[in-house]
């Protein structure tokens, strides 16, 4: 695949509670390393609100929208996670500068749709783009979409038709040539926004299943309980090949990656093909640290999968020719909770002979682990952030609360594997002029890895 190299990215920027009373914005970034204004923030656009957290984003067209001359990538759709507000920003008139084009407000889509908490958006072939919901405005458990127009951007309702909506919600993609869409679960909005317990887990507040759907019906026709193997599943992630059959899914809490694939009959499973260890530990909040796989991205030519260990630290790569037998052809350390000097002490670890050191960058130490990953279309840059959740942010990482989040590079090796960390590419978000600010999901205007596609 050709593929010219990204001059600029968008990256969400946001400031609840870091103590700073100020609007999200969005950031756009200089990624050219020719350009003389290479690694910085060129452009801010705040929202006209606070307290949104803004999280994922996605196009109001894409490759599913193929042959379809009137289509224009040229707007970035914004769902806030905390707000439920959507903001359509128009990234055409001026991709360098963009600006609000529409607020869709939470109000709407409570009458509408009965959703709130929004996290992942696609465009769809039809016209239209769909958002996925968390949780119903009071905070339950809701695991429903939302569908916009993509011209007009107003709230046509549901795409699930009545009674149709998991427990939970997340992720989701869709495989039209098998007529399926499958979402994942998170937990109960109320009770994530306050942090992290594993009591909640035991009680129940979590996600553990994988919902698969009939594409055109829209009725939810499958729900496999994934057990052990599969505690707070998350991203999910076909082949892009539009014929395949074959999907990957991180699971967060059990540092999972699960294979889902169709077999005979048309029924859906589920097989556990990559393992993270756990690492004992003392001066944690319990006694092992998993590795926390909340991120997961295949490369366009579905040959290699990327994820983060959030709190292990750690971001790999995968070779998946044989999707059932991923090969770890790649890994890098990029901060994460068991790092040299700091609270944690590992006293049981099946993987490394010792703690790796902190990152240090340009001079900069970087706080908090991967989280978001971002490929570029010729797969040899995978941009990193840091932020997963404000608030889990606050709880896991207050080193990043005070300093701010970064934007870094690595080097992809797309002929062997491997993976090396780019020591000259640092975007700080902890010297941003209102202060320090998190980073969240980067998108490039010409397309990426986690948002196209094809019909």
């Amino acid at each position: 695949m050709k593929a010219s190299r990204e001059e600029i990215m968008y990256v969400p920027c946001v400031y609840h509670h870091t103590g700073i009373n100020k609007p999200d914005y969005l950031a756009t970034v200089d990624v050219n390393p020719k350009s003389p204004r290479y690694c910085q923030v060129i452009h801010r656009l705040p929202m006209p609100n606070v307290n949104d957290e803004l999280h994922h984003s996605g196009w109001n067209a894409c490759s599913s929208c193929f042959g379809d001359p009137t289509k224009v990538r040229d707007k970035l759709i914004l769902p806030c996670l905390i707000s439920s507000r959507v903001y359509v920003v128009d990234v055409g008139t001026d991709p360098r500068a963009p600006c609000i084009h529409k607020v869709v407000e939470a109000d709407d889509i409570k009458e509408k749709c009965g959703l709130a908490f929004l996290h992942t958006s696609h465009c769809l072939g039809s016209g239209d783009v769909m958002i996925s919901a968390m949780g119903d405005p009071e905070g339950n458990g809701k695991g429903g979409f939302v569908l916009l127009d993509a011209e007009t951007f107003e709230v046509k309702g549901n795409w699930e038709l009545d009674g149709q909506a998991a427990e939970f919600g997340y992720d989701f993609w869709y495989q039209p040539r098998h007529n399926v869409m499958i979402s994942t679960e998170w937990g109960a909005p109320r009770v994530f926004g306050n942090g992290f317990r594993i009591e909640d887990v035991q009680a129940g507040h979590y996600g553990h299943r994988l919902h698969v759907w009939d594409w055109t019906k829209r009725t939810c026709i499958q729900s496999l309980d994934l057990g052990e193997n599969g505690q707070v599943p998350l991203g999910i992630r076909f082949l892009h090949n539009p014929d395949s059959d074959q999907a990957l899914m991180c699971c967060a809490l059990s540092s999972s990656v699960l294979h889902v694939y169709k077999v005979e009959g048309g029924q859906w499973e589920t097989e556990k093909v990559i393992q993270v260890r756990s690492k004992k530990v003392e001066g944690w909040i319990l006694p092992e640290i998993p590795g926390f796989i909340s991120d997961i991205l295949i490369s366009m030519d579905d040959r290699f999968v990327y994820f983060n260990n959030w709190l292990h630290g750690d971001v790999r790569q995968y070779d998946i020719t044989d999707i059932r037998h991923p090969r770890m052809v790649g890994q890098v350390f990029i901060g994460g909770s068991i790092v040299k000097g700091g609270p944690v002490t590992v006293v049981e670890d099946n993987d490394l002979h010792d703690q790796p050191d902190p990152l240090f960058i340009k001079g900069r130490k970087v706080p908090g682990g991967p989280q978001m990953i971002q490929l570029s279309l010729d797969g040899k840059r995978l941009y990193v952030t840091t932020s997963l959740f404000s608030a889990w942010d606050k709880q896991f990482y207050p080193d990043m609360i005070r300093d701010g989040g970064v934007l870094l590079q690595i080097d992809v090796d797309t002929t062997d594997g491997g993976l090396t960390l780019n020591p000259d590419f640092l975007v700080d978000f902890g010297k941003e002029p209102h202060g320090p600010v998190l980073v969240h999901e980067p998108r490039y205007p010409g397309g990426d890895c986690t948002s196209d596609i094809w019909i």
